[in-house]
């Protein structure tokens, strides 16, 4: 089963949802990373999953 590629392009119109800040596109983990909310958002078979309660949350 191939997985869909997630656009980089993408990155342009999302914001964290929770901070309203830049995401950061880690394509080894594909998780969109926020800094500034120290939380990573799964990306899905190409689609990014902004929902907190889905977030990673980072260190």
């Amino acid at each position: 089963m191939n997985e869909t590629p997630f656009d980089p392009k993408m990155l342009e119109a999302l914001v964290c949802p929770m901070t309203q800040g830049t995401l950061e596109y880690d394509a080894e983990s594909q998780e969109l990373v926020s800094r500034a909310g120290k939380m990573a958002f799964p990306i899905r078979n190409g689609i990014p999953v902004m929902l907190v309660d889905e977030a990673r949350k980072l260190d």
